[in-house]
């Protein structure tokens, strides 16, 4: 409602075309500073209604918002090698959230207390010492039972569960929602949905401390444009780079896994203290360091033809260094399963972490060129073996592996 009337006082239809998340910001940001005023209040009320009996005029406009925020949606995630099969929002749910409160009444779950809001008890001793508020005492379904993203409501579930027949239904959300969804699941399973076991809420924290050369409030796209310049930046001055054909798609690929890798490294629903010297070091635990090790292995593998390895003798791979990248490729598998338990991303960034350190180490003290063709053969398919685990794990991860730095 209010960023409608605040539309209509500010907005700008080609600035909304060019960058709709960036002008609906701005012109929220100003009307939020007139929102104390009852008149701009009512105005914003006003509006709200007019969508909810669906003016025409009202609902074009919102309709403008969502498809444009959309479009622009698609093409911020497309650079994260994110693609979503379905966008449905708030006002796809209005009506079944109806059937919803229906569905709860009948069941006797809903009660109402003096001031007439709706509310279903979820306390052990049914004593109302916990309880989940459903409905307003207007009567109009309130956050749990309609609103969709970043939360999800009861009408949604059903829905989804109802169309996909999910194995499991997995809601990413900041962790200042898990009481939220703890609820959730638990009057989905209070109106006889067995499938409630199978929700999951994976909660993740808040990242402090962040800012771009544009200043305080961030946007994604602003942070994925200064990732690049400053790794394209590094690139440039280092004296390692060698001429690469397309500097910019690999400053991207590289300043990703930068991000990536400082965000997975620890639990998910912990805050962190962003940093970009640290996220951007080539040295140390980070995702330009994952990036150069699978260049140096992809550039190993071609130096030496990309032969097909056949009839290796691994009695050739004695070695300590040798010895303990085998080893680590061999717990791979385990870390896997337990990052597909937990759904912590963690597992697989320090697993991937040490198998570049160790590669690096055997790098230096095995080397290929210059020794016995059995033994270079071996080393040779350790290295490859090495290369092939790093860049699956990258993958899983979402960041693709480059093969020139």
């Amino acid at each position: 409602g209010l960023l409608g009337v605040g539309f209509q006082s500010f907005g700008n239809k080609e600035k909304l075309k060019s960058g709709p998340l960036q002008h609906l910001f701005e012109v929220y940001v100003q009307i939020n500073k007139a929102a104390e005023d009852e008149n701009t209040k009512k105005l914003a009320k006003d509006f709200f209604r007019k969508l909810e009996e669906h003016d025409e005029q009202t609902l074009s406009l919102w309709k403008q918002f969502r498809d444009f925020s959309i479009e622009e949606y698609i093409q911020i995630y497309k650079r994260l090698g994110v693609h979503f099969d379905e966008y449905s929002g708030e006002s796809y749910y209005r009506e079944k959230a109806q059937e919803v409160l229906k569905i709860l009444e009948d069941k006797g779950l809903l009660q109402k207390t003096i001031k007439g809001t709706g509310i279903v008890d979820l306390s052990e001793n049914k004593d109302l010492s916990l309880v989940s508020t459903v409905m307003r005492s207007d009567g109009t379904s309130l956050y749990i039972t309609r609103q969709v993203s970043p939360s999800v409501d009861l009408a949604a579930a059903i829905d989804r569960m109802n169309k996909h027949s999910c194995d499991t239904m997995i809601y990413v959300t900041d962790k200042s929602q898990s009481n939220h969804f703890q609820h959730l699941f638990q009057i989905l399973k209070l109106m006889g949905y067995d499938w409630a076991e199978r929700c999951q809420h994976v909660s993740f924290g808040l990242v402090q401390g962040m800012k771009t050369r544009r200043g305080e409030v961030i946007f994604l796209e602003d942070v994925l444009n200064e990732v690049r310049s400053r790794m394209l930046q590094n690139m440039t001055s280092a004296k390692t780079t060698k001429e690469i054909q397309d500097p910019v798609e690999t400053a991207e690929k590289v300043g990703l896994a930068a991000l990536i890798i400082q965000d997975f490294r620890g639990l998910l629903s912990s805050d962190y203290q962003f940093s970009w010297d640290r996220a951007l070091q080539s040295r140390g635990d980070t995702g330009v360091f994952l990036q150069y090790t699978h260049a140096r292995l992809h550039s190993l593998e071609q130096k030496h033809g990309n032969a097909q390895l056949t009839d290796v003798n691994v009695a050739c791979l004695q070695e300590p260094d040798a010895i303990s990248v085998l080893q680590h490729l061999l717990r791979y598998d385990e870390v896997l399963y337990r990052s597909s338990q937990d759904l912590q991303p963690k597992h697989i960034v320090s697993y991937l972490l040490t198998l570049s350190h160790l590669a690096a180490v055997a790098h230096k003290t095995l080397p290929v060129k210059g020794s016995a063709p059995e033994v270079a053969q071996a080393r040779l398919c350790l290295f490859e073996a090495a290369r092939s685990v790093l860049a699956n794990g990258m993958k899983l991860l979402g960041i693709i592996p480059v093969t020139q730095m």
